[in-house]
């Protein structure tokens, strides 16, 4: 009886670890301005094969900008590009309890940053770093 108590208080430990570190960052997140600390941005991440990459959906736009606005900043494939429907997270894989390997642009300035994510405590932690400098922004989860 010991024996199988124990066992499942392993298990139920087990399963309690893996559910912080285990959750999958596949959904729509609202992104957060860092100047003024209101909603942004609605970005859906999502899978494809065996990498993930994450689209704006929707813009909560302030009083003075345009509503449907194109990334004239962009270097990339994606210049003159409408911003909704834009693929801003390209190529991350999945590595151990984090996803990493691939980019993340930055439509305002057109800038492309190496990026990393992972989940703590049901936030999404987004990195955008180039060598030693970093930003990391927090996301959460858009029902």
């Amino acid at each position: 009886m010991k024996i199988r108590f124990l066992g499942f208080a392993v298990c139920i430990i087990w399963l309690l670890s893996n559910a912080s570190f285990g959750q999958d960052i596949v959904g729509k997140w609202k992104t957060i301005d860092d100047e003024d600390g209101k909603p942004r941005s609605i970005v859906e991440i999502y899978k494809q094969g065996d990498k993930y990459f994450g689209k704006i959906t929707e813009i909560f736009y302030r009083a003075n900008e345009t509503p449907d606005p194109v990334c004239d900043k962009c270097t990339d494939d994606r210049k003159g590009k409408k911003v909704i429907g834009m693929v801003i997270i390209r190529n991350l894989e999945k590595k151990g309890n984090e996803f990493k390997g691939g980019d993340i642009l930055d439509p305002n300035n057109g800038k492309i940053y190496d990026c990393k994510l992972w989940i703590e405590n049901g936030v999404l932690k987004v990195r955008g770093y180039i060598a030693f400098l970093y930003r990391t922004q927090n996301w959460y989860k858009h029902q």
